[in-house]
């Protein structure tokens, strides 16, 4: 697929999502709303395990980093929107360039258990930290503040859905642009040899701290809109369970497709939504659906489609 066809292929799902809150009941506006949310964290992710080749267990803590930073302003400083955003945002790329610092110089399981510790250290701060964070009750009982310019409430599940998919199409801009850039192709180079890479002179830890803060950056934004729509911020968001939701996104859509992961989360949550209306236990709907995928479907739901459909020779799959 060309540059121009690709361009014509993200205006329309571009629109097309913007249409949807005409067309489809509040109950799944709500649903897409956070399909959004956790395809921004899933695709920052992705940056780091389908980019650079590095698993990571404490992408969950920089998402609940850019979540208390907005909930705390929003709680003791003005309703400013931007300030929000400012305090999560900025909170999360300095946390990762702190954590990203000490584990991008460790490879596969080593740089696994590194981010889980440093996610599960932020995880007891934020659950422990009761004057702060409000403990195990999280924050929560702030007012949402208004687009400005435009002075529309975020109150409004309408206007929340725009706006979270107007930063999220910003988001993933930002992804794209690295994906398609020398600095993704040096990434991607990390991750296929590292040894080799080295002997050139490139330096691999700077280019890996780099990417670790983009995607760190990026969660956090995720998270800001993750408390903006709830409206609250606690420390489960935090737990290395939840660290697992992107590892299995980006798995279930597909790690080396560029949407895959954000296809990944659609795919999870209509699953959830169609098991959970008959049990409980979707969890072990969510294991099966996952083992033959694993097994028989290593590139995800989209990447397998991607390649089914793509003639071979024709260039990226992207």
């Amino acid at each position: 697929m060309g540059g121009g066809s690709r361009a014509w292929l993200g205006i329309g799902l571009l629109v097309g999502l913007a249409l949807c809150p005409l067309v489809v009941p509040m109950y799944w506006v709500f649903i897409l709303t956070e399909v959004l949310i956790m395809g921004l964290l899933a695709m920052s992710f992705n940056l780091l395990f389908g980019g650079a080749g590095l698993l990571s267990f404490g992408q969950a803590s920089l998402f609940g980093v850019g979540a208390y930073g907005a909930a705390l302003v929003l709680l003791h400083g003005p309703p400013s929107l931007g300030l929000a955003f400012a305090a999560g945002v900025g909170g999360a790329a300095l946390v990762s360039l702190v954590i990203g610092y000490l584990c991008v110089r460790r490879d596969e399981i080593f740089f696994a258990m590194l981010t889980l510790g440093f996610g599960m250290m932020l995880f007891t701060v934020a659950h422990n930290w009761r004057e702060v964070t409000g403990g195990s009750d999280g924050l929560s009982g702030f007012a949402l503040p208004t687009l400005p310019v435009l002075g529309l409430s975020l109150f409004d599940p309408r206007v929340m859905y725009w706006f979270t998919l107007a930063v999220v199409a910003g988001g993933v801009g930002v992804l794209w642009r690295v994906h398609r850039s020398s600095f993704g192709l040096v990434l991607r180079a990390s991750r296929e040899n590292r040894e080799r890479l080295a002997f050139v002179g490139a330096s691999v830890a700077r280019y890996r701290l780099a990417a670790f803060v983009v995607s760190g950056t990026l969660s956090g934004a995720a998270g800001v809109l993750f408390c903006l729509f709830n409206q609250m911020a606690t420390p489960d968001v935090m737990h290395w369970a939840y660290s697992a939701r992107p590892v299995l996104m980006a798995v279930l859509g597909g790690s080396t497709v560029f949407l895959g992961p954000a296809f990944g989360a659609a795919a999870f949550f209509a699953l959830e939504q169609a098991v959970t209306s008959v049990t409980d236990s979707w969890m072990i709907v969510l294991g099966a659906v996952l083992i033959p995928v694993v097994l028989y479907f290593p590139e995800g739901i989209l990447g397998t489609l991607v390649r089914w459909v793509s003639r071979p020779g024709r260039g990226d799959r992207e």
